[in-house]
């Protein structure tokens, strides 16, 4: 069983940046792949950013792609989102999510490949 709580959400203008971090509990978060989702008000749940168990693969979606960068500390059972270059297109609230441990974390960009949810934190880009 995995707990995830996740914090650093707020209000930015666009081009500001935001770090939000996962706290999980539990003992295997080392095992677990790690990966932040999002969803803004009336789409479905989105794909941002997954990261292995050791740290040392991530994938990303497009629209992130150069802005966002998602890591890991293991010892600390957390993992982060840093987000660069906010736009009011990536307004939305973030969640992040562990998953099963996996050598191909590409493959891993469906809410349905994670067990275990946090409770999400709102990220608000004003233009």
């Amino acid at each position: 069983q995995v707990h995830l709580v996740e914090s650093g959400g707020g209000l930015v203008q666009a081009g500001g940046s935001l770090r939000l971090s996962c706290a999980a509990s539990g003992r295997t978060f080392s095992r677990h792949t790690m990966a932040w989702f999002r969803q803004a008000p009336g789409k479905e749940r989105e794909f941002v950013a997954v990261v292995s168990f050791s740290g040392g693969s991530t994938h990303y979606t497009n629209s992130v792609k150069g802005r966002f960068t998602i890591s890991r500390d293991n010892a600390k059972s957390t993992v982060y989102l840093q987000m660069n270059s906010l736009k009011p297109e990536d307004t939305a609230v973030y969640y992040c999510a562990a998953g099963r441990f996996s050598t191909t974390i590409a493959t891993m960009t469906g809410p349905s490949s994670y067990d275990y949810w946090g409770q999400g934190t709102q990220v608000t880009v004003s233009s």
